[in-house]
């Protein structure tokens, strides 16, 4: 059987991205859990999601948590731009700054993985540094037209450049690193449709 991960999220574009990246090397499946995002630090944000995704799916899973952090904010919002950005939209994430001449920010993305309920997470992670500007390209997927990364904004990228140098291609690649290094690591979980 090739191998196989249950990547735990609702995020269409997430889950196009990751496939994108890990197949056909690692088969993804999904399964959308609405799991709690407690209050704390990155690591400590996606390690809880891992152990609560593991206990769901009762096997092998991949979780991912992204952070948009403002040098200028000591790095704020972080692990909270999803609300972030919900509650004040492109725009307010440039008016955050307004007061600042630093507009520098890093992207970052943080998988965990879990073999199973009660396993400790390994924690993978990639970042992307660069700087908050005004929206540009389209608005489809989360705050990729505010970043600028090598002169275009994540959202001006086409998917296959973006997913060669984002932040989540980086911590892709630690992960696939991680696997070829692990005799035996090869996830093979439930099955689960999505």
């Amino acid at each position: 059987m090739d191998p196989c991960v249950t990547f735990v999220t609702g995020n269409a574009n997430k889950l196009r991205e990751v496939k994108a990246i890990l197949e056909p090397a690692i088969r993804v499946q999904s399964t959308a859990f609405d799991l709690e995002e407690i209050q704390g630090t990155i690591h400590e944000v996606t390690e809880y999601k891992c152990r609560k995704a593991a206990d769901l799916v009762n096997g092998p899973v991949l979780v991912e948590d992204t952070a948009l952090c403002f040098h200028a904010l000591g790095d704020l919002p972080g692990p909270y731009i999803k609300w972030f950005l919900s509650a004040i939209g492109h725009d307010g994430l440039n008016n955050l700054l307004a007061a600042y001449t630093d507009k520098s920010a890093d992207a970052v993305c943080t998988f965990g993985y879990s073999a199973g309920p009660g396993q400790k997470p390994i924690l993978l992670q990639g970042r992307c540094a660069g700087k908050i500007v005004p929206p540009r390209g389209p608005s489809h997927f989360g705050w990729d037209p505010v970043f600028e990364f090598q002169g275009q904004t994540f959202a001006e990228m086409d998917g296959p450049q973006k997913n060669t140098i984002s932040h989540r291609a980086r911590a892709l690649k630690q992960l696939q690193d991680w696997f070829k290094d692990q005799p035996g690591a090869y996830p093979v979980p439930l099955q689960r449709s999505s």
